[in-house]
């Protein structure tokens, strides 16, 4: 399904004329790993991750270099709870493996919730479905064509 994810990945950024690069590289499965591989700040890897928000899924979309704030995120949910998936559920969502999800929630039916501050950097950098493959490109365009609900999730 990798396969699938980059190429409709890449659909929509085309369809939408955003300029992106993408970068075959050896597997990497750790955010550090990632920045050193495509030569890149840590702090400009968009790293997702999937929670579970009371009883719904969702994306979080957060620099590389920061964590989630669990808190904060609910509250600006305005959830009772919520934890990261499990990798089965993980899996079962996006068909991916943990590490090398896009930021893209759109893909999977996830609405997608971006941390503000990757928005300090003026490019970002994520996987595209495997853990091989990355593409870089503008936050702002990022913003434009996932259409995230902006705020402060991470710490």
């Amino acid at each position: 399904m990798s396969d699938a994810v980059f190429d409709r990945l890449t659909a929509k950024l085309d369809a939408e004329d955003v300029a992106y690069s993408v970068l075959r590289h050896a597997a990497v499965f750790t955010s550090q790993e990632a920045a050193d591989v495509r030569g890149t700040s840590l702090a400009s890897g968009a790293k997702a991750l999937v929670c579970k928000i009371d009883d719904a899924f969702a994306m979080f979309v957060l620099p590389a270099d920061r964590k989630l704030a669990s808190k904060a995120a609910r509250q600006a949910a305005g959830a009772k709870s919520l934890r990261f998936a499990n990798r089965e559920e993980v899996e079962r969502l996006t068909g991916l493996a943990p590490g090398s999800i896009p930021p893209f929630g759109s893909l999977f039916d996830l609405p997608t919730w971006c941390d503000n501050r990757l928005g300090d950097e003026e490019s970002i950098n994520f996987n595209a479905g495997d853990h091989t493959i990355s593409i870089g490109m503008s936050f702002a365009e990022f913003v434009r064509v996932e259409r995230p609900t902006l705020g402060v999730f991470a710490e």
